[in-house]
């Protein structure tokens, strides 16, 4: 009874988390600021469990319930597990990355060297991502999730002083350039995953073993 009630308890820190991030980001981050908590135990408490949200709904999505072209569906089981795959290693090595890029790149801009600060400005930043990454149970709406992504960008430069006490004036340019290599490294992620995980054929002819009508 006692596990069932800390559990519960997790679970609604946790709602409120994602509630004040995504409805009142500028008030939350200074919630945040204040928890000074190590990322590891951020990863595992936060990261993780939203990061199977996108993976499961795109095993769904593309293994299950699948595409349709010109009358036919396209699904697979093992197309649904490399998209899986895909979208889970993305987007945990990608809330790492990032917060690595903005951790080195505070001096620059004068701000506090803390990689515990920078990966929590990342992962809380990355809360439209997990949650938008539902949509890709049905594949022609993942576009709703970029969508949501966008908006995490906006979460993540309202966080960038008071997680990175960066100047005012240097707010913006930090912003972009960080952007820069996020993208930079997105692409190339995204890149290698697909050429790993998927190949330039052999996904591609798993999926279109699974059609039907």
């Amino acid at each position: 009874m006692l596990i069932v009630k800390i559990n519960l308890t997790k679970l609604n820190i946790m709602i409120n988390r994602l509630k004040g991030i995504l409805t009142a980001p500028k008030q939350e981050w200074t919630v945040i600021e204040g928890e000074n908590t190590p990322h590891v135990k951020l990863f595992m408490g936060y990261v993780l469990p939203l990061s199977f949200i996108p993976a499961i709904a795109a095993f769904i999505g593309w293994g299950l319930i699948g595409v349709s072209f010109f009358g036919y569906r396209f699904a697979s089981i093992e197309w649904g597990v490399r998209q899986a795959i895909v979208q889970w290693v993305a987007i945990v090595v990608g809330v790492y990355l990032t917060a690595f890029i903005i951790n080195l790149l505070s001096e620059q801009f004068g701000a506090k060297k803390d990689l515990d600060k920078a990966f929590s400005l990342v992962a809380h930043s990355y809360t439209p991502m997990f949650l938008g990454g539902i949509f890709y149970i049905y594949p022609s709406l993942s576009w709703l999730a970029m969508i949501m992504g966008i908006y995490g960008l906006y979460i993540l430069y309202i966080g960038l002083q008071p997680m990175m006490k960066v100047p005012a004036e240097k707010n913006a340019s930090y912003f972009v350039v960080s952007l820069i290599c996020m993208v930079a490294i997105s692409l190339l992620l995204g890149f290698a995953l697909s050429r790993i995980l998927i190949g330039s054929f052999g996904g591609l002819g798993g999926a279109l073993g699974g059609f039907s009508f």
